[in-house]
């Protein structure tokens, strides 16, 4: 049978560059490694060569040791960036917040809302610097080079002597008291604070106040009443006890360690309640209707002595 017999033709068809079967490189076809053109990426093709250049050796594949010095650089830059605007770790120190959170435990605190305005709110345990006086005669930790150098950067929990970690009960505008022995009374309304004080604790052991808490500040105290040097304790200070909110590093959100007490720190509901705002907005509501009839008054008493004068 002739080739392209099939096909209705009896030669090949011509095509340009060669008849059809015909080799136009000029040399014997020998198999598929010589009919590929060149650099069409399989191995030995000269690819390698084409993309490095002609007489540049092949580039060698940086070391894993090489490249474990930038890698640990990194890390350490984030660590320090998370724990300056995002969160950090803390160490409780002291049975003050029992039972709450226990000594020894660490809690992850928010330092990221406080840089969008967000102002500490009732119910929050938060932790702050010493506002001056409240740490006084009490032992620093001495933490070594390395402690002090992971603590900086946030690989380990603070080692800041002077930070205090305590619940806000009340804020500015508040006004907060309470009685020996008897519960605790924000604008007004005594707090059932059974769901986070330490068992056998009473809400206080000494009187004091009613105590109006300035604009801007806050009142707090630990979860372990008779273990807590509290707001209660250092009304002779400058602030009366309160906390300035600039102070506060952050809310504590999380006990983080160990993964055995793992849990949240969400706000009690007993500050939830709508009437402890109703307190604080009866004075403002007060002022508003004083300002409102004001006007009226003094509208009546000008067409009083009109109509004397009339007369």
């Amino acid at each position: 049978m002739a080739v392209g017999a099939r096909s209705g033709h009896d030669e090949p068809e011509k095509r340009a560059g060669g008849a059809f079967g015909e080799d136009t490189t000029g040399g014997d076809v020998k198999g598929d490694e010589q009919a590929r053109p060149p650099g069409d990426g399989t191995p030995g093709d000269g690819d390698d060569e084409a993309v490095r250049g002609p007489g540049r050796p092949p580039k060698k594949q940086r070391s894993f040791w090489k490249e474990l010095p930038l890698l640990v650089g990194v890390a350490l830059v984030l660590a320090l960036l998370i724990k300056t605007f995002l969160v950090q770790a803390f160490s409780i120190p002291s049975e003050s917040m029992m039972n709450t959170l226990q000594k020894g435990d660490r809690v992850l605190v928010d330092k990221l809302t406080p840089w969008f305005g967000s102002e500490p709110e009732r119910g929050e345990v938060v932790v702050f610097h010493d506002p001056g006086g409240w740490l006084e005669g009490q032992e620093a930790p001495r933490p070594n080079v390395v402690q002090k150098f992971l603590s900086f950067i946030g690989l380990m929990p603070s080692a800041e002597e002077k930070d205090l970690i305590k619940r806000v009960i009340a804020v500015g505008g508040d006004t907060v008291s309470c009685k020996e022995g008897g519960k605790v009374v924000l604008n007004g309304v005594a707090l059932d604070e059974s769901a986070y004080l330490a068992p056998g604790a009473v809400p206080c052991q000494d009187s004091f106040g009613p105590i109006k808490v300035p604009e801007g500040r806050i009142w707090v105290m630990g979860d372990n009443r008779q273990n807590s040097l509290d707001s209660r304790f250092h009304q002779q200070l400058p602030g009366g006890g309160t906390v300035s909110n600039d102070e506060v590093v952050g809310r504590a959100v999380v006990i983080a360690w160990p993964v055995t007490r793992w849990a949240t720190l969400p706000v009690p509901d007993v500050f939830d309640q709508p009437a402890l705002n109703k307190a604080m907005a009866a004075v403002p509501a007060g002022a508003a209707g004083l300002a409102g009839a004001l006007p009226l008054v003094l509208w009546r008493r000008k067409k009083q002595a009109a109509r004397h004068t009339a007369e």
